[in-house]
């Protein structure tokens, strides 16, 4: 376990930084560059250990990955070139990894072990299990398949047409990457939209997906060629220091090329709702809108966040909550249980580590509600619980409040984002 003291009370933040690459397209990079004919060539890739993840289950599925630091290069075999790996996959930490592969074992005509960290084994793996299966693959695990560790038998897949019962990026993709192997056409149906980085990169490999509304339907036998890919800065990781430089007086950050993606960019929409003083220049990016993000301190109001609006910002809420405690009036959030099956709990768990610094913060069913403004102050020893957001949202308050602060199970930050630190650092000075 890994302590760190957090840098509290500061005065300003200044400066400008390049945020590192978005860790769902990092992912869905590498696994398309090895499903497609060819080399692919990735630049600005995150080596956080969740990717790294990735990039270690496909090796073992034989596929040959060279990576330099955030320069990777995949030498595609296709979907059918895949060969059954001699050991278990460990996706460690990674939901996106575990859920997303299950979609691509599916259609493969080999049996594969799949397993991660403690907490990837309280993760509900049902809402993947269930789809695929009825596309022909079998599928066990504990619990009859519900969670880790999993065994995937690879089938001659059947189209469907599937309504989600919960929207989710990962299950949608998980679907999708199973279509591509299925005879026929596959939909799949969300109740709200959700981030379409899986589409837009079908697209990019040049295949072909058809939308209509929120009916997304791919072909399957399409072949996806290798190309290169740009990964912008994640948004996500982006938000932190949108938060902590809109809650600190004298403050002024540029975010350099920062991905825009609309079904992405909810923390940006609901902080200018705040009051938040945000400007954003485009800038070019290949396959996924980008820009620099310019954030001023600002006077922030409360606001009510719910709805359509939730998927779209679903892991900033940590941080949401966070500059909620530094709003005038009262923030609510709603429609917002599936929080409860991420890395942690994460309602009862930003509620309780924000209460230990004296947030007026209380968990409901489905979200929080926050009443600002508050000063935050303590000498508790904070935990990220193991999750990488947690982690940040925490090492973020701690500079807006007084007193000594720690914080445990800090390398869960190096998951999404191995330079935080090293980023706030660089905006004190």
């Amino acid at each position: 376990m890994d302590t760190k003291k957090l840098q509290t009370d500061i005065q300003s933040l200044k400066g400008s930084i390049s945020i590192p690459g978005d860790k769902s397209i990092s992912h869905r990079s590498v696994m398309f560059g090895a499903l497609a004919e060819g080399e692919t060539y990735i630049s600005n890739f995150l080596p956080g250990a969740d990717c790294l993840s990735t990039i270690s289950c496909f090796r073992k599925l034989g596929v040959d990955i060279q990576q330099e630091g955030r320069n990777v290069r995949v030498y595609g075999k296709g979907f059918k070139g895949l060969q059954a790996p001699a050991e278990t996959l460990d996706v460690g930490n990674s939901g996106t990894t575990i859920r997303l592969m299950m979609g691509i074992l599916a259609g493969q005509p080999f049996k594969t072990n799949l397993v991660g960290d403690a907490s990837i084994g309280k993760r509900p793996m049902t809402r993947v299990v269930k789809p695929l299966r009825e596309m022909g693959a079998e599928i066990s695990g504990r619990n009859d398949g519900e969670f880790t560790p999993l065994s995937v038998q690879g089938a001659s897949l059947k189209p469907i047409s599937y309504e989600l019962p919960v929207a989710s990026a990962q299950v949608k993709s998980a679907i999708l990457l199973a279509g591509l192997q299925a005879d026929g056409e596959t939909s799949v149906i969300e109740p709200e939209a959700t981030r379409d980085h899986t589409e837009r990169m079908i697209e990019q490999f040049g295949g072909t997906v058809r939308r209509n509304g929120k009916k997304i339907t791919v072909s399957g036998n399409q072949m996806l060629k290798g190309t290169n890919v740009h990964v912008p800065g994640d948004i996500s990781s982006a938000a932190f220091f949108m938060a902590a430089a809109a809650m600190t007086p004298e403050s002024e950050v540029i975010l350099n090329n920062v991905g825009l993606n609309p079904t992405r960019s909810g923390i940006i929409e609901v902080m200018k709702e705040m009051g938040a003083d945000i400007h954003i220049e485009d800038v070019q990016s290949q396959g996924e809108p980008a820009g620099h993000i310019t954030i001023r301190s600002s006077r922030l109001k409360g606001v009510t966040i719910g709805g359509r609006l939730i998927p779209r910002l679903i892991d900033e809420i940590p941080i949401i909550a966070l500059l909620a405690t530094q709003a005038e009036g009262k923030t609510v959030i709603k429609d917002a249980a599936e929080l409860k099956v991420k890395e942690t709990n994460r309602i009862d768990t930003v509620a309780g580590e924000l209460k230990k610094l004296g947030a007026d913060i209380q968990p409901t069913d489905d979200g929080l509600i926050i009443r600002g403004q508050t000063k935050l102050s303590g000498s508790e020893l904070l935990s990220s619980h193991g999750d990488h957001r947690i982690g940040m949202m925490l090492a973020i308050a701690a500079l807006i409040s007084k007193g000594e602060l720690e914080l445990s199970h800090a390398e869960a930050i190096d998951v999404s984002y191995p330079q935080f630190f090293d980023h706030v650092n660089q905006l004190l000075n």
